[in-house]
C-alpha cells in the first residue's frame, strides 16, 4: 500500500474513506495538533467550568475560593490588552497546526509601528482558523513581517468569564471584543498595536461553507467609528480558503434551522453552526477541518485622522472607502488562490 492510497468501506449506502495505515509521522502530528485545537474551541471551556465546579465541591474548595477572588480582581484584564505568553504562542504544536492546512500569511505593504491599527478580518469562517494561526501564534511570521506591531484577536466576552479557560486564551493574545477593549488597544500611546476584528461576527459563521463569498459588512460600521475616534488606521484582511474548511447543514434564511440558530445567537451571543468535515482516521465525516490551504492576505493600510466625534457622514464615507479597498484587494488576489475570475464578493 502506498502512502497516498486509502481504504474504502461501504456501510449501507455510505462510503467511508479511511486514512492509509502508513503515513509519515509529521502528518499524524499535524492531525493531533488540529484535534487539540478543535477540542479547545468546542469543549475545553465546558471542561474547565466542570473542573472548577468539582473543585468547589471537593476538599480543595479553598483553592476554588482563592481563584474566584482572583477572577474578581483580574476581571478587567481581558479589556486591557490581556496577558499574552510568548512561550504559549511559540509552542511547537502550532507549527504542526500551521502545516496541516497549511496556513500562509501574505504581506502587501509595510505597516508603520508608530500607528495603531484596526485589522478587519474576512470572512469569519466557522472557527476563524486563519485568524488564530496568524495572529495568536508566532508560526506564520507576523512579527518578522510587521516588526514593532503586536496583534490582538478579539473574542466574544462570554469566554473570558469561564474559569481557567480565560487564562489559556489570553496567553494566545486573545482579548474581549467589548468596545472598551478595542478602545484600550487603539488609544495606546506610541502605536504598535493591532486589534484584529472578525467583522462579520457570529452571524457570518452560519453561512460559512465552501464557495461562500458573502460578507456581513453593509451594516457593520461600529469598527469604523472606533477607528475614527482613536485615529487608528484601517487594514482590510482577507483569508482565502477560510470558508473551504467545513461543510454545514443546509440552513437557508427562513428555514426552521436558521430561525433556531438566529434565536440562539441573539440570546447567547454565540453562533452554533452545525458543521462537519472529516475525522481523525477517515475522511468521510467528523469535526476536523479539511486539509485546505489558507492564504491570509494583509492589505494596504487606510490612513485615518482622529475624529473624537465622527458624524454619520464621516462614518459612511470611511466605510465606503474600506469596502472599496477590501474589494480591490480581493479582486487583485483571487485568481492566485483558486477563485475564478467571474466570482465576486457579495456584501449584505
Amino acid at each position: 500500500m502506498t502512502v497516498e492510497s486509502v481504504c474504502v468501506c461501504v456501510c449501507g449506502e455510505m462510503k467511508i474513506e479511511f486514512a492509509p495505515l502508513r503515513l509519515p509521522l509529521r502528518r499524524r502530528l499535524q492531525t493531533a495538533a488540529v484535534v487539540q485545537w478543535v477540542f479547545s474551541f468546542i469543549a475545553l471551556a465546558q471542561v474547565c467550568l466542570a473542573a472548577f465546579v468539582l473543585l468547589c465541591l471537593s476538599d480543595w474548595w479553598i483553592l476554588a475560593a482563592l481563584y474566584a477572588g482572583w477572577l474578581y480582581l483580574d476581571r478587567d484584564t481581558p479589556l486591557c490588552g490581556g496577558r499574552r505568553s510568548h512561550w504559549v504562542k511559540s509552542w511547537r504544536v502550532w507549527t504542526y497546526f500551521r502545516d496541516y492546512f497549511p496556513i500562509t500569511l501574505i504581506k502587501t505593504a509595510d505597516l508603520d509601528p508608530r500607528y495603531n491599527y484596526l485589522f478587519g478580518f474576512h470572512p469569519h469562517g466557522v472557527l476563524v482558523a486563519g485568524g488564530f494561526g496568524n495572529f495568536c501564534t508566532e508560526v506564520s511570521g507576523f512579527s518578522q513581517m510587521f516588526p514593532g506591531l503586536t496583534p490582538y484577536l478579539l473574542m466574544l466576552p462570554f469566554w473570558f468569564r469561564v474559569p481557567f479557560f480565560r487564562e489559556y486564551v489570553m496567553c494566545g493574545g486573545l482579548v474581549s471584543s467589548e468596545k472598551a477593549s478595542a478602545s484600550y488597544l487603539l488609544s495606546r500611546p506610541g502605536g504598535g498595536h493591532a486589534a484584529v476584528i472578525a467583522v462579520g461576527g457570529a452571524p457570518e459563521s452560519l453561512d460559512a461553507r465552501p464557495g461562500a463569498l458573502t460578507l456581513q459588512l453593509l451594516q457593520r460600521k461600529g469598527f469604523i467609528k472606533l477607528a475614527l475616534k482613536h485615529g487608528a488606521w484601517l487594514v482590510p484582511v482577507f483569508s482565502f480558503g477560510e470558508n473551504e474548511l467545513f461543510d454545514q447543514m443546509e440552513n437557508p434564511t427562513g428555514s426552521a434551522l436558521r430561525r433556531m440558530q438566529d434565536r440562539l445567537q441573539r440570546f447567547m451571543g454565540v453562533a452554533l453552526p452545525l458543521f462537519h468535515a472529516r475525522g481523525v482516521f477517515q475522511y468521510s465525516f467528523g469535526l476536523l477541518p479539511y486539509r485546505k490551504p489558507i492564504h491570509t492576505v494583509v492589505g494596504r493600510p487606510i490612513p485615518v485622522s482622529q475624529n473624537p466625534c465622527p458624524s454619520k457622514d464621516d462614518i459612511d464615507a470611511l466605510h465606503a472607502l474600506y469596502m472599496e479597498a477590501l474589494t480591490q484587494m480581493f479582486e487583485e488576489n483571487k485568481t492566485n488562490y483558486g477563485i475564478s475570475e467571474d466570482k465576486h464578493l457579495n456584501f449584505i
